[in-house]
């Protein structure tokens, strides 16, 4: 009897220990909630949005409260109360408007409270120190017009005294991001950006975008005069050798392909694959190099004929009937077989494979934005990553890709956008639309919200 008292007393001790441990780890414990902020913050602009998460994995979340505070004046922003334990995070938007909130340029402190369901209420506070900016950038323009053709490319100069997260040219809903360069030792920003093939006085809205630190937007409309200009129409009849020819090398390609007539496989090619193509495009145009890499108006192909220019409208014909339908981005020019390719300018090469309808290609990134393109290539001389020179081999001249002959298909991207070859091989064109706009920029006089160019009579208001 005395055994089986002291085992029950032990066990009981083991019992009410092990409760008391098991009380004090989850209703009792110590541990304060984790607060987590979507970015790093030190400036509020006009508005901002933040998300702000806060955890506790043991006994859960019981209140969180957002407030900012200005002056010794105090506006909540949001508050949360749990009425459940076992809430271990929750996520919540902030969104703060400096004008809704009254609250001026200066010091203010945002302040995250997180409390949680222990006996103890643990709490954690986090105290950040903030400035309110709500003035946006200003944005000073160099050039005072901006003629373009239809399909084209133009070059924009400004300065923005501040600094600022992001600045871009936008053309519709397009953004042409602008890179710093200095100019006679003064800080500018230049921007080159395309214009689309249909492009008219009435149906686009160009203008500079800034965005500071803060978050606060500038937006102003630039002037420009999109002159007329008409593309060529072409009627391409697609032969049933051609397409015996060609679809079996997309096939290897592309598994999607497979099953389908060759006709079938033709249309897709021409249309979903070619999409795809031109985002891929995209993607690898995004990173550039930020600063000038190329001189002087680029090279075109050494004794070639042009077989099709840039925006030419294809219809495509099969037995008499109408399949598919592109705009052709780009120039083509032939010469002889396997002919050499050269870098039209100097740069580094992102880009150098198989790119389905342009078969082997190499794309050339020129710095600031601007790249030259290649395609249709047979043998390929260079390697991702290698710095070229004008004039350098590049490669050779070849059928790869949707091409129906021997030829050299040359494109210049700007932005994200191809634009028509023809102007970059100018020197009077490159003299009057680039390096005209960045010689205007070391003459600008920058004073309080208006703009002065040494030369002209006149003088421009900022629109706000």
């Amino acid at each position: 009897m005395n055994k089986f008292l002291k085992y029950m007393s032990i066990f009981t001790a083991l019992v009410l220990v092990s409760g008391g441990i098991w009380f004090f780890l989850t209703y009792y414990e110590g541990e304060k909630p984790v607060i987590v902020i979507s970015e790093a913050l030190d400036l509020i602009g006009q508005e901002k949005t933040l998300d702000i998460t806060c955890t506790d994995k043991k006994c859960g979340l019981r209140h969180i409260k957002v407030t900012i505070t200005q002056d010794g004046k105090q506006h909540i922003l949001d508050t949360v109360d749990f009425s459940q334990r076992r809430i271990a995070e929750h996520t919540m938007t902030i969104e703060i408007n400096s004008r809704k909130l009254d609250l001026h340029d200066g010091k203010a402190t945002l302040d995250i409270l997180a409390v949680d369901y222990s006996l103890r209420k643990n709490k954690n506070i986090m105290n950040l120190n903030v400035t309110i900016d709500t003035i946006p950038p200003q944005i000073y323009p160099v050039s005072s017009s901006h003629n373009i053709n239809p399909g084209g490319s133009c070059t924009t100069v400004y300065k923005i005294p501040e600094k600022i997260s992001t600045t871009s040219v936008y053309v519709n809903g397009d953004h042409f991001p602008a890179y710093p360069v200095k100019l006679s030792g003064k800080l500018y920003y230049i921007c080159y950006f395309a214009i689309p093939t249909n492009a008219t006085n009435k149906n686009i809205k160009l203008g500079i975008m800034a965005r500071d630190k803060a978050g606060n937007i500038s937006t102003i409309s630039i002037p420009f005069h999109i002159r007329k200009k008409t593309f060529r129409k072409d009627n391409i009849h697609i032969s049933q050798n051609f397409l015996e020819r060609k679809i079996p090398e997309f096939r290897k390609m592309n598994d999607e392909l497979k099953g389908g007539t060759l006709l079938e496989s033709f249309i897709y090619i021409n249309e979903k694959l070619r999409a795809d193509n031109f985002e891929t495009i995209q993607s690898v145009c995004k990173k550039t190099e930020v600063k000038q890499l190329w001189h002087g108006a680029f090279l075109r192909m050494k004794n070639a004929a042009t077989m099709a220019k840039f925006g030419d409208r294809r219809t495509y014909y099969y037995k008499g009937k109408k399949i598919s339908k592109s705009i052709h981005m780009g120039v083509d020019l032939a010469s002889t077989k396997n002919a050499l390719i050269e870098a039209s300018n100097s740069g580094t090469v992102v880009f150098c494979g198989y790119l389905g309808i342009y078969g082997n290609a190499i794309i050339i990134d020129h710095g600031l934005g601007l790249f030259s393109f290649y395609a249709h290539l047979g043998m390929i001389n260079v390697k991702k990553g290698q710095p070229v020179e004008k004039g350098e081999p590049i490669g050779q001249s070849d059928t790869t890709g949707l091409a129906g002959g021997d030829h050299l298909h040359f494109g210049i991207f700007v932005g994200n956008r191809f634009a028509d070859p023809q102007e970059w091989w100018d020197p009077h064109w490159i003299r009057d639309n680039v390096e005209r706009k960045k010689e205007r920029g070391s003459r600008i006089k920058v004073k309080g919200t208006r703009y002065k160019v040494q030369g002209l009579r006149h003088c421009l208001t900022l629109i706000p």
